[in-house]
């Protein structure tokens, strides 16, 4: 019995749907639980240079990418 490549067996259609899916509902808890002090932390982010900003994003691909290696 030959098995199927990693590729081929994942539904990878129904997994992006979650994924987004999972994406704004977390993505939507802050605003809706803590409105006020959801904005003053956009206001503290708005503040921030370039170069934090896409520090902070490479953090976040970087834990995405890990949680993905470790699932």
């Amino acid at each position: 019995m030959v098995a199927e490549p990693w590729h081929m067996s994942m539904p990878w259609g129904d997994s992006i749907w979650l994924a987004l899916a999972l994406f704004f509902v977390m993505e939507g808890v802050l605003p809706l639980a803590f409105p006020a002090h959801w904005r003053a932390w956009f206001r503290q982010m708005i503040e921030l240079r370039d170069g934090q900003i896409r520090f902070l994003g490479l953090l976040s691909v970087l834990a995405g990418a890990a949680i993905l290696l470790i699932a």
